[in-house]
């Protein structure tokens, strides 16, 4: 007879297994050291920045959701406005990655559908890739456009093409210094009717 610690140990097919064990496995192969917290979401590292994978489950397919917070840091003005156009310009400007703040953080997600029989791998890729290229975005969007509200030199970083200029916030046409110049001239505000 033959011995059954020598027999193969094959995964059971990819609709067979939950999203969350694929998410464990795919992160694994990325090497982003992959574990599970006490609220059941896979936590990870990419690029020295802690993310989270929460999986929602559906009758025909799952929804991936990866994610992160960062507390916001003293260099960043403290005016509210400022931060949450900073995320509309993320929201509005990079398709998938939706911006917003809670608690003096900043949260960046991207959800993703996955289909039963679908590996996560790529679109862990590309999900984590976004966060971290949003969380840039946002950080030097917010510094560089506040200064030029101000009147100041944005201060751009260092590599940033020549002839590199900040633009308006997305947001501006509905408030803000520019908002005011477009005001008609009789006073009133220009819009028809009650909102």
């Amino acid at each position: 007879m033959t011995d059954p610690t020598s027999l193969p140990n094959f995964p059971p097919p990819p609709q067979d297994r939950p999203l969350s064990g694929r998410v464990l496995d795919a992160l694994q192969d990325l090497q982003m050291n992959p574990d599970l917290d006490k609220e059941g979401d896979v936590a990870f590292e990419a690029r020295d920045q802690k993310l989270f994978v929460k999986v929602v489950q559906g009758e025909q397919f799952d929804i991936m959701r990866v994610f992160g917070q960062w507390q916001i840091a003293d260099s960043v003005p403290e005016d509210m406005r400022v931060r949450l156009d900073g995320c509309n310009d993320i929201t509005l400007g990079v398709n998938l990655v939706k911006a917003g703040i809670a608690a003096g953080h900043l949260v960046l997600a991207v959800e993703q559908i996955v289909a039963r029989q679908e590996q996560p791998k790529a679109k862990l890729q590309i999900g984590v890739g976004l966060i971290l290229q949003a969380l840039s975005l946002w950080h030097r969007n917010v510094l560089a456009k506040s200064r030029a509200e101000q009147g100041l030199d944005p201060q751009l970083p260092e590599g940033a093409p020549e002839g590199t200029e900040v633009g308006p916030w997305l947001s501006i046409g509905t408030r803000g210094a520019s908002a005011q110049q477009d005001a008609p001239a009789d006073g009133s505000d220009g819009r028809e009717g009650d909102a």
